[in-house]
């Protein structure tokens, strides 16, 4: 899957009609690629972002980017099924690992791997990078609601 670099298939304003987090917890806004095992996401931290602190993005906020992520490739794959996204929930997160956190005006990107996906519940493997280095990784998994 190529990641189109400044290129996004779709911006802040179609990001948000495709997850169920509104302003000012909206913490992607860039869908770069996709496809039905990967997705590649940007958020680009902005002063009024709720998890910045001193000029950094807290560790809370990327793990809600990552969360955030892996429901947008959910509603990217209803979109593309002209179907309206179910909400989703974290089920779990595991062995996630946060090197560096990153300042206001960086962007950050994230890839997430679908593992396994059964019956409304995705195992997913999410690497955050900052600059093409890798900043944090780990897997979660997410249920829809019914």
């Amino acid at each position: 899957m190529a990641v189109l670099e400044n290129n996004p298939l779709g911006g802040k304003d179609f990001v948000e009609t495709l997850i169920p987090q509104r302003f000012p917890f909206v913490m992607v806004d860039k869908l770069y690629s996709y496809s039905e095992t990967e997705l590649v996401s940007g958020f680009t931290i902005q002063s009024d972002a709720i998890f910045l602190e001193n000029n950094y993005f807290l560790e809370s906020g990327i793990i809600e980017h990552m969360a955030q992520s892996v429901a947008l490739h959910t509603g990217y794959q209803f979109y593309l099924r002209n179907e309206q996204a179910p909400t989703g929930y974290i089920g779990s997160v595991k062995d996630i690992k946060i090197h560096n956190l990153p300042k206001l005006h960086d962007e950050i990107r994230t890839t997430v791997s679908i593992l396994q996906e059964f019956g409304g519940i995705t195992l997913v493997d999410v690497v955050t990078k900052l600059n093409d280095v890798e900043i944090a990784k780990g897997q979660m998994k997410t249920v829809l609601a019914k």
